[in-house]
């Protein structure tokens, strides 16, 4: 088995204590965009008030993953590195984890919003209800997006929304991720890589973050990094998988000291904590400025410290009382992690501002892996966007639009050729005496860590693609 096939790489990647992270510098220059708009007049790209509609659908649904048992597959490999186990494509979602990352952006409002306050402390608010959002599409996604292939890239640009963006797979071992997105306006600059440290506990996949994000918002003068919190998928081996993620989340203000902790908090012994995030921004002196509260699957709220102590104060004794009265529920099963039942939605502190609120996901969201929206338009290939892409575009790859299309076994074989195909150049290179050369992505050092970083060089939007690796 190869390493191309790490398990469950949505939230993982091989082990390794080697630190890679991001950091890159804003590039107008390279200023030429794809412009859907130019498509509008051939009909190929639906208008609404002049702006693009994207598809709010999948061409088909996903397969059931009902008729393959994970445990068939383990059991045979007791004793092996799990991040060298083959699964079966039915496990995967038709993303690769260059799409999936870029689900960050589905709240860029947020980062407008940052831009647009004169007051320090809501700029932090804004950015702290945004880190909290960039994990709130991984709700109920068990899925596992395709490793992205070395060369791989993936570019989005979105006019509604006021960015655009551009990743490429920098790394093999380990594997790492490098984006770089930049406001269309020349507000700010959002940056990082992800290589998430994979850790086995028989009947959980936990993902260690591992790298730094770096937020820019230029007029402000103000730069905020952060690391992702914990997560973990639940009952690999038997029973319905389900996701969690806690951790401490540190976001520092590198420009006024300031800084935003937040506890994303494991569901618990009764899963009263599932899904919970709490934290509190402070200023250089560690003074408590406010409390942040809610949900990453629902909202986050912010309010005066004294209010929410008041307000838990009030609800403590409230529990208090119920326990008296209350036996535990029913025994745990050895077996399965038993998903705890969602508790009641977030109780709301009289005095509290709503910082941000989840999207509805679409109804028919649960046969199409669990979608939000807009994830579904990811993989898009609109027609005359093929004379733009670089061709090692992710939307290019067989494996993942064979499986967008509902065929199953052509996706495997694609998946199977494309691993290969990357085995066999990686020989060829070792032979050669060659070293892998990045394209848009280079070592640099982040100026607000001091630490070695992927810093994007520029020139992608420049579309000038001649000597790309040919990987598909």
């Amino acid at each position: 088995m190869s390493n191309e096939d790490e398990f469950f790489d949505a939230v993982t990647g091989l082990d390794s204590d080697e630190s890679y992270e991001g950091v890159s510098e804003a590039s107008f220059k390279d200023a030429q965009v794809f412009d859907s708009s130019s498509q509008k007049n051939n009909g190929s790209v639906p208008q609404e008030n002049g702006i693009k509609k994207h598809r709010t659908s999948l061409p088909a649904p996903m397969f059931s993953r009902n008729t393959i048992s994970v445990w068939s597959i383990l059991k045979k490999c007791i004793g092996l590195e799990l991040s060298k186990i083959t699964m079966p494509i039915v496990f995967n979602e038709p993303l690769s984890f260059l799409q999936r990352i870029t689900e960050y952006m589905e709240h860029t409002y947020l980062i407008n919003r940052a831009c647009s306050l004169s007051d320090s402390v809501e700029r932090m608010q804004a950015v702290a209800a945004f880190a909290v959002s960039a994990v709130a599409s991984q709700w109920d996604r068990t899925g596992k997006p395709f490793n992205p292939l070395l060369g791989e890239t993936y570019e989005l640009t979105r006019e509604d929304q006021g960015f655009r963006l551009v990743s490429e797979q920098v790394s093999h071992h380990p594997p790492v991720s490098a984006f770089h997105a930049e406001s269309l306006i020349g507000d700010f600059v959002f940056h990082g890589s992800i290589y998430p440290k994979l850790k086995f506990w028989g009947k959980s996949v936990e993902a260690e973050p591992k790298g730094t994000i770096t937020l820019e918002l230029l007029k402000h003068g103000e730069v905020y990094t952060w690391s992702n919190p914990y997560c973990c998928v639940h009952n690999i081996i038997l029973g319905k998988l389900w996701i969690e993620q806690y951790g401490t989340v540190e976001i520092v203000n590198h420009s006024t000291g300031d800084k935003c902790v937040l506890t994303f908090k494991p569901c618990g012994m009764f899963g009263k904590e599932l899904h919970k995030v709490e934290g509190y921004i402070q200023d250089k002196s560690k003074k408590k400025l406010c409390v942040i509260y809610g949900k990453w699957t629902e909202c986050m709220w912010s309010v005066d410290p004294q209010a929410y102590e008041a307000h838990k104060k009030s609800e403590k004794k409230g529990d208090n009382k119920k326990q008296k009265n209350e036996e535990p529920n029913g025994a745990e099963n050895d077996d399965a992690d038993d998903m705890p039942e969602v508790q009641e939605t977030v109780s709301v502190v009289p005095g509290s501002t709503l910082l941000w609120r989840i999207d509805c996901r679409p109804a028919h969201s649960a046969a199409m892996y669990n979608f939000t929206n807009f994830a579904m338009s990811l993989n898009e290939l609109e027609p005359g966007m093929e004379a733009f892409l670089a061709p090692t575009d992710c939307r290019f790859r067989p494996d993942i639009r064979a499986m967008e299309n509902g065929n199953m076994d052509e996706a495997s074989k694609e998946k199977e050729r494309l691993e290969e195909k990357q085995r066999a150049a990686r020989k060829q290179r070792a032979k050669n005496d060659e070293e892998w050369s990045t394209r848009w992505f280079q070592m640099g050092t982040n100026p607000y860590t001091g630490s070695q970083e992927w810093i994007y060089s520029g020139g992608y939007f420049s579309r000038n693609y001649q000597d790309l690796p040919d990987i598909y």
